[in-house]
């Protein structure tokens, strides 16, 4: 077993692909509502990831002031669409500076406001590319029954905070939020037609691949 790497080369990691004023900008806003947006490592993940699925269509638990979405959003294909959700309507506002700050055309950002699960339901089974959930981390589990009835075979589902500030990783703590992640965790490492990951960028990123289906060939 290799040692684990340090904090220096972490940061390192972390920062080898840069922001830009738009996102700084984002993240200040983030900062003035007391919102957590996801890190630099994390956001490049999801951007590498939307690009090497092509992704045309995106759900989004958990809009903030839109740091996620863009990175997101500038993986995607160039007429690709993500539908964010949030329940705080300032968030979203601030979500649409940043994309339009961004040079994201205003069809291509979707903020729908509300809570996650009552929005999620009414949207197209099988029809999303990806499935980012950075919501409430007592309801992650909820999230999961959501966006695998949501996402295309070959599509991924993607937690943040899946290390919950190194609690998760630590059997002496129990409280709810990170009960549920651990749970979460285990649930996706035994099903069968998820194939997982747990990448250690940012807070941890927790991606699960939804398997071809014998049916789809």
């Amino acid at each position: 077993m290799t040692d684990p790497i340090s904090a220096q080369s972490w940061s390192y990691s972390e920062a080898l692909v840069a922001e830009d004023d738009v996102l700084t900008r984002a993240r200040e806003r983030a900062q003035e509502v007391g919102v957590t947006a996801i890190g630099s490592g994390g956001g490049a993940a999801l951007r590498f990831l939307a690009s090497v699925l092509d992704a045309r269509a995106v759900v989004e638990i958990g809009t903030g002031t839109g740091v996620s979405g863009l990175w997101l959003l500038r993986g995607m294909r160039a007429d690709g669409v993500l539908t964010t959700v949030d329940i705080e309507t300032e968030h979203q506002r601030l979500a649409r500076e940043t994309f339009t700050e961004g040079g994201i055309a205003t069809q291509r950002a979707r903020t729908i406001a509300g809570s996650a699960l009552e929005v999620l339901p009414r949207l197209t089974d099988g029809h999303y590319d990806i499935v980012f959930v950075d919501g409430d981390k007592t309801e992650y589990a909820a999230y999961l029954t959501e966006a695998l009835r949501l996402l295309r075979p070959g599509g991924v589902v993607a937690f943040d905070n899946a290390l919950w500030h190194d609690r998760v990783a630590d059997p002496s703590v129990r409280d709810e939020e990170t009960t549920a992640i651990r749970e979460l965790i285990r649930q996706v490492s035994d099903d069968d037609a998820l194939v997982p990951v747990l990448l250690p960028v940012g807070d941890g990123l927790l991606l699960a691949k939804k398997e071809w289906s014998p049916e789809a060939g």
